[in-house]
């Protein structure tokens, strides 16, 4: 017997991590001391940090990736994790340095595979991230034909004297929220089930947001380090919430101080079609929808009243929108 034969390719693979090396090498810098192949990925911190402190974060797509499948689109998902792990470091003020991918697949798929690279290379240069290394595995039988999961690791850097972690936020403090374009990578179990028992393809149009099922669960999950950054040449942020699984609810309380919480306005900022869609095809009450979904509201920002008047209009293109305020409280947040 040989290893094909128990379902495993080795030149199928190795096409594969040949077309990776093409496109990660495309987003690399003179920090980037290794090559594609070896055991570990070596990257120089910038000389320029006095202080430097590393941040790291690892994520999934999730079931969005089963959307992905449907459709046979497979670049919005490298996308989608890259800009994810990117927020995510963003919070605490990291830029980011470099990203692992892993990708695992009952049976490889090269052009597959070379699709989802392409969508992690084309948000890494986006966001001046280097592509440096990563995992591809073929498992037959832990994974059936077709299936195939998606995760990544980022490292970034902060000065240690500007790192954010929302300890100096106080009651007074104003919110504001960045809009997201869709679900990016949350809540798509329930999204789907609705879609499903609504009777409708990935191809079907929708005119609620006119685009099809595809189209609309497919859109790529929004960086926001340009926003931010923009926003942080002109006034000083507090406290950043990256609003993933569990929504404004759940995701707010993580950078409160416990003597403080959050009161937001419904209202203040728009909520996309799609999440109404959602609500009313699926029966599904509004604490529900604001515990699962981001209801359109993609980063909150937390500044100073003082510097409330600072904040722009708009940061990198995007709407930034006034949406609540830190009260004295327990840690939770108040939606009125």
């Amino acid at each position: 017997m040989r290893y094909r034969d128990s379902g495993v390719d080795i030149d199928k693979a190795n096409e594969a991590t040949r077309a990776i090396a093409r496109l990660a090498k495309a987003t690399w810098g003179s920090e980037v001391l290794s090559e594609i192949g070896h055991f570990g990925g070596l990257f120089a911190v910038p000389k320029s940090y006095r202080d430097p402190v590393l941040v790291s974060s690892m994520d999934g797509v999730g079931t969005k990736l089963l959307v992905a499948r449907a459709a046979r689109t497979f670049d919005t998902v490298g996308q989608d994790l890259v800009n994810h792990c990117v927020n995510d470091i963003l919070v605490q003020g990291a830029k980011p340095l470099f990203f692992l991918d892993y990708i695992a697949a009952g049976k490889l798929e090269p052009a597959m595979v070379a699709s989802v690279v392409a969508g992690l290379a084309q948000a890494c240069k986006e966001n001046g991230c280097a592509l440096i290394g990563g995992e591809t595995a073929e498992m037959p039988g832990l994974y059936q034909h077709g299936d195939f999961d998606l995760a990544g690791t980022i490292v970034g850097v902060v000065e240690r004297d500007q790192v954010i972690d929302g300890s100096a936020i106080v009651a007074g403090d104003l919110v504001f929220a960045l809009p997201s374009n869709g679900l990016h990578t949350n809540g798509y179990s329930l999204a789907r089930r609705v879609f499903e028992q609504a009777g409708l393809a990935m191809d079907a149009r929708v005119d609620d947001f006119g685009s099809t099922v595809a189209e609309e669960l497919l859109r790529v999950h929004r960086s926001y380090l340009a926003s931010v950054n923009e926003i942080a040449g002109k006034a000083r942020i507090k406290g950043l919430a990256h609003i993933t699984g569990g929504g404004i609810l759940e995701n707010l309380p993580r950078i409160l101080p416990k003597t403080t919480g959050a009161r937001i306005h419904k209202g203040s900022w728009p909520v996309l079609p799609v999440f109404d869609y959602i609500a009313r095809q699926g029966d599904v009450v509004e604490g529900e929808m604001y515990r699962v979904f981001n209801m359109g509201a993609g980063m909150l920002v937390v500044v100073s009243a003082q510097d409330a008047a600072k904040m722009p209009e708009r940061a990198a293109g995007l709407t930034v929108y006034r949406v609540g305020e830190i009260v004295e409280g327990d840690g939770s947040v108040t939606l009125v």
